[in-house]
């Protein structure tokens, strides 16, 4: 019985620094040092919370980029991929209509080499990002469709490489746009 009380004693000391006191001291910290983060960087418009810039959002319409496709409806709740094998006909079939859809779509050459981004879904299903070949795909199409003269293009064309970031810590994955936030900059080109 002692050997019980004990145990039990490690056990409530342990659940109440490991479950309280460290998560509050690291929320604390959090959110003395980088409050956004710690709170979702979480994007307002007019006072209108419209998205994270963590987490990927669908653009359909023809004046904004398009985000890389997520196997799970961009619902963060249930992140995760599809999971189908590179030998798996649906994950084939999937790449193809996504392919013709994205040429179609840009109005590029049926030849063109489509990112892979463009029709993978990501692990998670809501990777914010593209890369900037991607990106730049797409530019004429949404310069056509907003009605852009040659300079309005070139400032789309420099949103882009503005809203370009390295890798990440300099050395991790490649060159990627983060889609929501070059669609909120280019509703701003006059």
């Amino acid at each position: 019985m002692k050997t019980f009380i004990i145990a039990l004693k490690i056990f409530l000391f342990f659940t109440i620094l490991t479950g309280i006191i460290y998560p509050l001291i690291v929320t604390g910290i959090a959110q003395l040092v980088f409050p956004g983060k710690a709170n979702g960087s979480f994007i307002v418009k007019d006072n209108v919370t419209i998205g994270s810039e963590l987490i990927g959002q669908q653009f359909d319409s023809i004046i904004y980029f398009s985000s890389r496709p997520s196997a799970i409806g961009y619902n963060p709740l249930p992140s995760g991929g599809s999971n189908f094998g590179l030998t798996n006909a649906k994950l084939k079939h999937s790449v193809d209509s996504l392919t013709k859809h994205f040429i179609a779509f840009n109005q590029l050459d049926i030849n063109t080499k489509v990112p892979s981004e463009m029709v993978f879904a990501s692990a998670s299903g809501l990777d914010p990002h593209i890369s900037s070949e991607a990106a730049m795909l797409q530019v004429n199409r949404i310069a056509k469709a907003r009605n852009f003269n040659e300079i309005q293009k070139q400032e789309l064309i420099q949103c882009v490489k503005t809203f370009t970031e390295g890798p990440q810590f300099l050395i991790l994955g490649q060159e990627r746009v983060n889609v929501l936030l070059l669609n909120i900059k280019i509703d701003k080109i006059k």
